[in-house]
């Protein structure tokens, strides 16, 4: 059985490349059958609104638009509580099957058994 991969983003637009990074491991891991968590944190918590990753640019990367519906079809997709409190953001705003939960369940994610955390 695959390990489970969580994959915390901290960078958005700010930091392009490793945004691009860690949207695109976490979507390959997906297509391989891995189990995937992606937290939003920091300046990637934007990315948890409609709209606005159509709105992220990288040459030579994949559209984030197309990424995240990657990673929700076979993974999860987890916003900051304390990130989207900082910048406002309520359930009631962001994409459809994103979540909003704090450092507490993080935590558990990358200490369970067989997991393994990458953080970008």
């Amino acid at each position: 059985m695959p390990k489970k991969l969580v994959i915390k983003v901290t960078a958005g637009a700010d930091a392009a490349e490793r945004c691009s990074q860690a949207f695109t491991v976490a979507a390959v891991a997906v297509a391989s059958g891995v189990e995937v968590s992606l937290w939003l944190t920091g300046e990637s918590a934007w990315f948890a609104l409609p709209g606005r990753a159509a709105e992220f640019e990288l040459p030579h990367s994949a559209p984030l638009p197309d990424l995240i519906d990657s990673i929700l079809a076979g993974g999860g997709i987890t916003l900051c509580t304390q990130c989207a409190a900082r910048r406002e953001i309520a359930e009631k705003d962001v994409l459809e099957g994103v979540r909003i939960a704090g450092a507490q369940v993080f935590v558990q994610e990358a200490m369970a058994d067989g997991a393994q955390a990458l953080v970008y």
